[in-house]
């Protein structure tokens, strides 16, 4: 089959279009169809088009457009979308993307539910496929028995990282959070200690932050999680483990999202290990908040 050019650019779309070209002769005539589509349409509308619309728009089902994507070598549409909005995104202004965002959901309010509850579920389900249960138990391990638990995230990964750092504190582990960048993160790495644990939230782009960080943990002792998206090839051989958490392909749901429900797995599994510290932890908190609220605490003018 001979795959059109509309002057997209990216590595994410010269594979689609490889992959269907190899593998034209193996597909159906209905998968034809979707892989047809896929060629065709504009990298936006991939982007912001669901199986059920893939599957309207080629003239074929849900089911066929899944099973399409998986002869071409994708996981699923989100896979796909992943690798799409990688090229897609490098290229196209961010005010422009907020604008094909707005365009495509328009203002029909169900509709607008349906778009960001479709890509959470989507983000949520390939974050399940792509933690493979190894992996978190070595991340688990590389926690369980640390010291000190630092939390690293800057800019949208900042919340995960805040939310980590404070839950580990509520189940009586020992936790801060490291939001700082350039010369006054150096501060935060003094206090990097042998038998430490660092968790780095960090999607994409190899920050210097990142570089020195795990490089000042190497060097004292201490043990690093990453937890990203694009970034596990290069760092994959400097960490004690890589959890996956993808990114939005759209920006229609929270950057943080995956990353955020990466933490509460951890948060849960060291949880688990040590209920008793646990449970005791949460009684003291509920009881200075008892303290805290009741009157005979009152303030003093």
């Amino acid at each position: 089959m001979k795959t059109p050019d509309h002057g997209e650019h990216g590595e994410g779309v010269t594979r689609l279009r490889t992959a269907v070209r190899d593998r034209w002769e193996s597909l159906s005539a209905s998968e034809r169809a979707v892989a047809r589509y896929l060629v065709s349409a504009p990298v936006e509308r991939l982007l912001f088009t669901g199986a059920q619309e893939l599957g309207t728009a080629s003239g074929t089902s849900n089911a066929t457009v899944v099973r399409a994507l998986q002869r071409l070598g994708y996981g699923g549409l989100p896979a796909l979308k992943r690798e799409l909005a990688f090229g897609f995104t490098a290229a196209v202004a961010p005010e422009v993307r907020m604008r094909q965002r707005v365009a495509h959901v328009g203002r029909d309010l169900d509709g607008i539910r349906g778009e960001v509850i479709d890509e959470a579920r989507e983000r949520i389900e390939q974050t399940r496929r792509l933690t493979e249960p190894g992996v978190l138990r070595a991340a688990v391990e590389a926690l369980a028995g640390a010291g000190e638990i630092h939390c690293f995230g800057i800019a949208a990964s900042e919340p995960a990282a805040r939310h980590l750092a404070l839950a580990l504190g509520r189940i009586g582990r020992r936790s801060r959070c490291v939001d700082a960048t350039g010369f006054a993160l150096a501060d935060d790495l003094l206090a990097l200690r042998q038998g430490d644990a660092v968790v780095v939230f960090q999607p994409g782009r190899a920050l210097t932050e990142l570089t020195v960080l795990v490089e000042r943990a190497r060097a004292v002792g201490a043990r690093v999680v990453l937890v990203t998206d694009e970034l596990g090839e290069e760092f994959g051989d400097r960490v004690d483990a890589v959890l996956t958490a993808p990114r939005t392909p759209t920006g229609i749901t929270s950057e943080a999202l995956t990353a955020l429900v990466v933490a509460d797995v951890l948060l849960l599994a060291l949880t688990t290990l040590d209920e008793t510290r646990a449970a005791d932890t949460s009684h003291q908190l509920t009881v200075l908040r008892e303290q805290l609220l009741s009157p005979k605490g009152g303030r003093r003018g």
